[in-house]
């Protein structure tokens, strides 16, 4: 089982690398656009045309391609209000519920956001200028919200492994692990 589980592991750090690495190029892309904006209007009076647009957009890209890498790495922000009177033998417990909530919400916003996609494309909706179809942006915020989905629950299932002990070492509960 621990075998599987570093399969996975493995699996899931290449999908941490990609997702990672597009979410940079698109900040990199943010920047240079930006850069390249700023200079043309000051410089040669001549600033480039929906760089607003193409900002707002990818902007929101950049977030919700984040959002897997952030859900897997369980560091979205959290209240430990109750970790000091919680019994740390039962943390997989609460662990297991809170991912699976998580899970849930996710999943149920993923579909509520395919379906504004899906009326984004049959209303033909664009940006003001460039004319830029929303639905593929709206698409890939549906596909990285069930994506973070699909990730809560491998996290649900990991704790739960880890904490009925069919997993030994390996898991999220596992001391000095590295789980990126």
């Amino acid at each position: 089982m621990t075998n599987s589980v570093s399969r996975w592991s493995r699996l899931g750090r290449v999908l941490q690398l990609t997702l990672e690495g597009v979410a940079g190029a698109t900040l990199f892309g943010m920047m240079l656009l930006t850069t390249v904006d700023v200079g043309g209007r000051y410089f040669f009076n001549a600033p480039i045309l929906g760089t607003v647009e193409l900002t707002q957009l990818m902007l929101a890209a950049l977030v919700f391609l984040s959002l897997p890498v952030v859900c897997w790495r369980q560091e979205h922000v959290s209240v430990d209000l109750l970790d000091a009177v919680f019994p740390s033998r039962l943390i997989w417990v609460r662990e297991v519920i809170i991912n699976l909530l998580v899970t849930v919400a996710l999943w149920a916003m993923a579909e509520r956001v395919w379906a504004l996609a899906e009326r984004a494309f049959s209303w033909g909706d664009v940006t003001e200028f460039l004319r830029i179809p929303y639905g593929y942006l709206i698409g890939l915020i549906s596909i990285m919200l069930a994506l973070s989905g699909l990730l809560t629950l491998a996290r649900a299932v990991l704790y739960l492994l880890e904490g009925v002990k069919v997993v030994k070492r390996g898991g999220p509960l596992s001391p000095g692990e590295n789980h990126d």
